[in-house]
């Protein structure tokens, strides 16, 4: 499963790594703390599958390859859809780069 976050603003993230008070994604734009950034979670390309995403934000750092990673908690997300994204990271935690 192949999931991207298209933000309401304009830009996109990857989700690196997602816990139960938390998530961090590696965004081509950033957010500043205290703020919520809106997106749409879509999922193996497909319209159908798509999921409003708020996040509230703690932190974003700019990294050097010049995208930013921002730490925050999301809202609202439906914890069937929780569950499937923590599995997938999972699993590409076990199956290591690549």
């Amino acid at each position: 499963m192949s999931m991207v976050i298209r933000w309401r603003t304009g830009g996109e993230a990857r989700i690196v790594s997602m816990g139960l008070r938390a998530m961090i994604v590696r965004s081509t734009v950033p957010s500043p703390p205290g703020s919520r950034i809106e997106g749409t979670i879509e999922q193996d390309a497909s319209p159908s599958l798509r999921t409003a995403l708020r996040v509230k934000v703690h932190g974003c750092k700019r990294q050097p390859e010049g995208d930013f990673v921002i730490e925050g908690r999301p809202l609202d997300l439906p914890r069937e859809l929780r569950l499937r994204l923590e599995t997938e990271l999972g699993e590409k935690e076990a199956r290591g780069p690549g």
